[in-house]
């Protein structure tokens, strides 16, 4: 992998908090409930699985009682969702991942204890969900195992929609990810990370792989400037 853990230690630098990200309205405890009220509604007696393709799969936050490989078909990884808080700043926004239509995505499924499930759920919400305007991006998706089809909640699933997310050329989404940082580290970081877990996990995602050597190049020639 061109992206080297020393490359992407050039990317980390100290940034203070600057709030919510602009734009967006921080949700409520009263919303946050509503909205896990609703996923275990839907849920019903099922099972509660979670579609893993990011940084769930490396960092969960919660103890799964089972986990296996999953395909979503119909969607892929994409750094498409525009930033300038966590991972970036306004001075210097950057990208994170989401789920978009068509291909497939090869992930990680993990089904929650039924015994913390609502705990679990609404960790897991409040943490990927902090703003009233992305909560369309919650969705169930089907994927598929090796035990067959399985419906399974994912975040970040966008559609035209939302309005939240924006295909971009490769090498303008590689220099955004290459810049951005912030308190919670860098989008170069994020890359990384993923693809590492990934491999770990057997997937190769040949759009990251060729989206990694270009944030590796553009962090080089930052270094040269």
């Amino acid at each position: 992998m061109k992206l080297t853990p020393e490359l992407v230690a050039l990317t980390l630098r100290d940034v203070s908090d600057d709030g919510p990200e602009p734009g967006w309205t921080p949700l409520s405890e009263a919303e946050l409930d509503h909205l896990v009220d609703r996923i275990e509604r839907e849920a019903g007696n099922d099972p509660l699985l979670v579609f893993a393709y990011g940084s769930l799969i490396w960092k969960p936050e919660f103890e799964a009682v089972s986990r296996q490989r999953a395909t979503a078909y119909g969607w892929h990884r994409s750094f498409s969702l525009k930033i300038e808080r966590w991972r970036a700043s306004s001075d210097q926004p950057g990208l994170m991942m989401a789920l978009e239509r068509g291909g497939q995505c090869d992930g990680i499924l993990f089904e929650l204890s039924a015994e913390r499930r609502r705990q679990d759920l609404r960790a897991l919400v409040a943490r990927e969900i902090r703003y009233r305007e992305v909560i369309d991006m919650v969705r169930w998706v089907s994927v598929r195992t090796e035990i067959g089809t399985r419906k399974a909640l994912t975040f970040w699933a966008s559609t035209k929609r939302s309005g939240l997310t924006q295909s971009l050329p490769i090498e303008q989404a590689s220099q955004l990810i290459a810049r951005a940082c912030g308190q919670g580290g860098s989008c170069a970081e994020y890359l990384h990370n993923t693809i590492v877990d990934l491999h770990a996990e057997g997937i190769r995602d040949r759009n990251l792989w060729r989206l990694q050597a270009l944030v590796a190049a553009d962090i080089i020639a930052a270094q040269t400037t």
